[in-house]
C-alpha cells in the first residue's frame, strides 16, 4: 500500500522572500589576487626552472653513488672509519640537544609564569611576552654567528647555548599559554585556606600544567635534534661539522652514510620522546579489575 505524497504547503502570503545567495565576487577576486601574487614571485625569483627537468636523473645518480657506502661492509676500512665518526659525532649532536632543551626549560619555566595573565601583573605581563617575541623571531643560526661563536669559540658550547636560548622563547610561551588555560577552582580552593600566591602557584597551578610543560619539553629537544645539525655546519661542534665537509669534498658515499645514522638515530629519538610524551599526558593505564576494585 502505497503512502501518498503530503501536499507542498502554499507559501503564505505576506512571508518574507528567500535571502539571496551571498556573492562570490569577493571571494573571487581574492583568489585571483593570490594567483597574481604567485606568478609575480615566481618571474622575480628568476630561478632556473627548465632545471627541474634534470633533477629526477641527479637523484637517481647521487642516490646510487651514496647507497653504495651504505651497503659496503662497515667493518672494512675505510668504512668503519666513517660510520664510527658519523655515529661519534650524532651523538655529540644529541648532547647539544639535550643541553641546550635543559637550559630552555629550566629558565622558560619561571618566565612563563611572569608572561601569564592570569598570574603576572599586566606590566610585567607586557614586558616578558616583548622579550619572549624578540628571541623567538632571532633564529638560532643567528644566535650562533652573532653571539655564541664569537664569544666562546668554534664548538659544541656554541651550539648548545644558541639552542638554549632559542628554546627559551617558544617553551616560554607554551608555558605561558598552558598556566592560562589552568581552571580556576583549584587555584581558589587553595586560597580559600589562607595559601599565600607562591603556595597557590606551587600546589594548585604547577600540578595541572607540568604534564603538559614537560610534553613540551620533549617535543622541544626533537626539535633541537634537528636545529643541532644545522648549527653544526658553522663550526658548532655535532655531526654537522662532518656533514659540511663531507659535501665539500663531494664524498658521497662517506655523505650518504651520515645521513643514515642522522636518519636513523632521530626516527629512533623520535618514537622513544613520543611514547614518553604520550604516557606524560595520559597517565599510566590503569587495568580494569584494579579499577573496579
Amino acid at each position: 500500500m502505497t503512502v501518498p505524497a503530503r501536499p507542498t504547503p502554499a507559501p503564505r502570503r505576506g512571508a518574507p522572500p528567500r535571502p539571496s545567495a551571498p556573492s562570490r565576487l569577493r571571494y573571487t577576486i581574492t583568489q585571483l589576487a593570490v594567483l597574481v601574487l604567485v606568478i609575480v614571485c615566481i618571474v622575480l625569483v628568476e630561478a632556473k626552472w627548465d632545471r627541474l627537468l634534470e633533477v629526477p636523473a641527479l637523484s637517481v645518480n647521487y642516490g646510487g653513488l651514496m647507497i653504495e657506502g651504505v651497503v659496503q661492509n662497515p667493518f672494512s676500512e675505510p668504512y668503519s672509519r666513517y660510520w664510527s665518526d658519523a655515529i661519534g659525532l650524532m651523538f655529540e649532536s644529541l648532547q647539544i640537544a639535550w643541553i641546550g632543551t635543559v637550559i630552555g626549560a629550566i629558565f622558560s619555566f619561571p618566565v612563563g609564569f611572569l608572561a601569564a595573565s592570569n598570574v603576572a601583573p599586566r606590566g610585567v605581563v607586557i614586558v616578558t611576552r616583548q622579550i619572549l617575541n624578540i628571541i623567538r623571531a632571532v633564529p638560532e643560526l643567528v644566535l650562533a654567528i652573532a653571539i655564541m661563536l664569537p664569544i666562546f669559540g668554534l664548538g659544541p658550547l656554541a651550539g648548545a647555548l644558541a639552542i638554549g636560548v632559542g628554546s627559551i622563547g617558544t617553551l616560554g610561551k607554551l608555558t605561558s599559554e598552558a598556566i592560562e588555560a589552568v581552571p580556576t577552582g583549584p587555584g581558589e580552593a587553595t586560597r580559600s585556606t589562607g595559601a599565600s600566591t607562591l603556595q597557590t602557584l606551587r600546589w594548585a597551578v604547577t600540578p595541572q600544567i607540568l604534564p603538559e610543560v614537560i610534553a613540551f619539553w620533549l617535543y622541544r629537544f626533537e626539535i633541537n635534534i634537528r636545529a643541532s645539525a644545522i648549527l653544526g655546519i658553522l663550526g658548532a661542534g655535532g655531526v654537522g661539522s662532518l656533514l659540511a665537509q663531507v659535501f665539500e669534498r663531494r664524498d658521497w658515499e662517506r655523505i650518504g652514510i651520515t645521513l643514515t645514522v642522522i636518519i636513523v638515530v632521530t626516527v629512533i629519538v623520535d618514537q622513544i620522546s613520543g611514547s614518553v610524551r604520550h604516557r606524560v599526558i595520559s597517565g599510566v593505564p590503569v587495568p580494569i579489575a584494579k579499577a573496579i576494585v
